[in-house]
């Protein structure tokens, strides 16, 4: 995808006429199938960095955020641009979570954010086996390193689960 194709999408989905740094170099590594790192300060635009490429790809991008609070900020930013993106969490009534995964079978999200433990569900892996996975992103990982391993054990399984997935 050249530059003004790039632009016009980020333009189109978001809004916004230009990328802030790094944001650029990060979203068309990821364009190219190729892992990335993003570490921008807080306001820095990383959301957008796994956020434009899940739109511009085939699947479901799969989100692991380790907060309830960030999750559903992040969802009600997406749907409130008319992107098919949704949670999975505990605040969720059953009727909820049941439209959620309805939404997910049909194929009708993009992105689906979730808490590294919900990975830890194997009839939730089986769902995203079936599933066309195009994205992995691990958002706010930082939490590992600042919280300490024993905090969120699930976030260390997260590379071996990639694989099981088939991530590309």
């Amino acid at each position: 995808m050249d530059s003004t194709d790039l632009n016009m999408a980020l333009q189109r989905h978001f809004g916004f006429s230009e990328f802030r740094g790094g944001q650029e170099a990060v979203v068309r590594c990821l364009l190219e199938g190729r892992s990335a790192l993003a570490v921008f300060p807080t306001g820095g635009g990383k959301s957008l960095c796994y956020q434009l490429p899940a739109l511009l790809m085939d699947g479901l991008t799969l989100v692991v955020s380790p907060l309830i609070a960030l999750m559903k900020d992040q969802v009600d930013v997406m749907v409130a641009k008319g992107i098919a993106a949704a949670r999975l969490d505990s605040t969720l009534t059953g009727d909820e979570t049941v439209a959620i995964y309805d939404r997910l079978s049909a194929g009708k999200l993009k992105l689906l954010y979730v808490a590294p433990e919900r990975l830890a569900n194997e009839g939730f892996l089986n769902r995203l086996r079936s599933l066309p996975l195009a994205l992995l992103a691990i958002d706010e990982a930082h939490c590992i390193s600042e919280w300490g391993h024993n905090f969120r054990p699930d976030y260390l399984k997260l590379e071996g689960l990639a694989k099981d997935l088939k991530f590309p």
